[in-house]
């Protein structure tokens, strides 16, 4: 049977997760991928490289969040957050944002090679410099949750 996730159950999945999806939508077409994210109670905060996402998020910045917690196919949360795309300029923001998803995401990174793939840089300083990276936050206007556990 499915339940509704509580205010701080949301809260939790949210933060503890590392990997959620975004779905955007412009010019008649709609596109959802996953991104690599860190959420603050307010914000998610995520990168990318230019591209298709960046290009709708900028012609439409309403966008759709969602993250799950997948035990089984009886056993799982998930969120789903509405919110508005909105790209980071200044440069010490980005390069704090950026730390933060290093921090996150680190413990994860099993190949040194994926630092690169990925964006990631040795220091914050090389963001701007080094690397360009698009780096924006989606201010979350609102959030339902649902589950099931059997």
């Amino acid at each position: 049977m499915l339940r509704e996730l509580n205010d701080t159950q949301i809260e939790e999945l949210l933060k503890g997760q590392v990997i959620g999806r975004i779905g955007c939508h412009s010019e008649k077409t709609m596109y959802v991928v996953p991104v690599n994210y860190v959420y603050d109670g307010a914000n998610i905060y995520c990168h990318s490289a230019k591209g298709m996402k960046i290009d709708m998020m900028r012609e439409n910045p309403e966008v759709c969040f969602e993250v799950d917690k997948i035990k089984d196919i009886t056993n799982w949360q998930s969120v789903i957050a509405w919110g508005k795309f909105e790209e980071i300029q200044d440069l010490d923001e980005k390069q704090k944002v950026l730390q933060k998803l290093v921090d996150r995401i680190t413990p994860y990174i099993m190949d040194d090679s994926v630092t690169r793939e990925h964006g990631f840089v040795d220091e914050e300083s090389d963001v701007g410099t080094k690397v360009e990276l698009i780096m924006y936050k989606i201010m979350v206007s609102k959030k339902t949750g649902r589950f099931e556990n059997r």
